[in-house]
């Protein structure tokens, strides 16, 4: 189906930080698979992790026991607020597990009447009904149908109406991204977070974290949630979980997930023995010390030096914003057609988001040497807008 808006380009192999085209040309990838591929391209133990098991077993039923799904949740709910896990296959799958465990945590106990979901503009919390409705995008959701009941709508930084959302009696839940990702790279102020959890625990509101693109390390702490020094209920996570290899996870407390009993939720392919075998060596080295001084290292480096641009290409660049590797640059120029001036002239590929910016998504892994040579491909695509813009 021709859903997808391809960039000329065709892809045949990765390394590390570098794409190669079919026609052999090389290209330093800052897109990541979108916030996915985040130990960069065909990382040797995510490598030999899936040989080893695709030798041994690919997929069984989840009515048996799978080792290695109670490995990996064992160690995702060591190093982070959560008490159980159900394993997905993506990020949106994680997102409508989210959202039915809030509902059905409300029904458990007594208030069947508490189905409202709130969620924000800039949002996106992937591509099911669930998912489109939630982040409400008109783009996303116009054409299929009416909208789903309960589903509603708040302002980014609309304390007010936020606040009438908590005190609201039929509310379940609140869901956000600390840091949006196709939104605008917009992070919510630590204090407002902070905010939230107590208006939440006031009036017995779930709240439900979207962390499948700044989670797992992108900020430079291994939960985006954790510069805020607070916790959310339910969250939702994938890319990066996988390192590239489909899988998705939501994780919830104990008492948040009281409501998901034998039946009411399930997947085929959902924590298949391949996922949870790469699932486990990525997850190893996404959360260790390493990465994350790592990310936090070449964030200082590469927001300096993005500022810096900014003032040398005030004609260009709008404004830097983001956390951690999750970088956004809003532009004076189209934010597509930039994009394929950085791809043909300075073989520099980054993704697209809103409110007319590039999303600058590299690998966690990147060396300081392969980020001076991001921004130095950046700053000539830069000199060729202000040649275009000029123009």
């Amino acid at each position: 189906m021709g859903v997808y808006n391809r960039a000329p380009l065709e892809v045949e192999r990765g390394q590390g930080v570098r794409l190669w085209s079919t026609d052999g040309t090389e290209y330093l990838d800052c897109v990541s698979g979108i916030s996915t591929n985040a130990l960069g391209h065909a990382h040797p133990k995510l490598v030999q992790a899936v040989k080893d098991q695709a030798e041994k077993l690919w997929h069984v039923s989840n009515i048996f026991r799978i080792p290695g799904q109670d490995a990996l949740a064992d160690d995702l709910c060591a190093k982070s607020f959560a008490d159980v896990v159900f394993f997905t296959n993506s990020g949106t799958e994680a997102v409508e597990c989210a959202l039915k465990t809030a509902r059905k945590f409300h029904v458990a106990n007594g208030q069947p009447e508490r189905i409202d979901i709130y969620g924000f503009d800039g949002s996106f919390h992937g591509r099911t009904y669930g998912a489109i409705n939630a982040a409400a995008n008109p783009s996303y959701t116009e054409g299929f149908g009416p909208k789903m009941e309960g589903f509603h709508q708040l302002k980014w930084g609309d304390k007010d109406a936020l606040t009438a959302a908590f005190e609201n009696p039929t509310t379940a839940a609140i869901i956000l991204e600390p840091v949006q990702g196709e939104g605008g790279c917009r992070a919510t102020p630590d204090a407002d977070l902070r905010w939230m959890r107590e208006m939440a625990d006031k009036y017995g509101v779930l709240i439900i974290f979207d962390e499948v693109q700044c989670g797992m390390g992108r900020t430079g702490k291994l939960w985006a949630h954790e510069w805020a020094g607070m916790t959310p209920d339910i969250m939702a996570i994938a890319k990066a979980l996988g390192g590239g290899f489909p899988i998705g996870a939501c994780l919830a407390t104990a008492e948040a997930a009281k409501g998901m009993t034998v039946g009411v939720h399930g997947s085929t392919f959902g924590g298949n023995p391949l996922a949870m075998a790469v699932g486990k060596a990525a997850f190893a080295e996404v959360s260790s010390d390493a990465i994350l001084n790592n990310v936090n290292e070449v964030a200082g480096y590469l927001k300096q030096q993005l500022h810096g641009l900014q003032e040398r290409f005030p004609d260009v660049i709008v404004e830097v914003r983001g956390k951690g590797l999750l970088l956004g640059v809003k532009l004076v120029p189209n934010n597509r057609e930039f994009m394929g001036w950085a791809r043909d002239e300075a073989r520099l590929l980054v993704a697209g988001g809103g409110d007319n910016l590039v999303r600058i998504l590299p690998p966690l892994n990147i060396t300081l040497e392969e980020a001076r040579e991001a921004v130095e491909k950046f700053e000539q695509a830069c000199e060729f807008a202000r040649a275009k813009v000029a123009g």
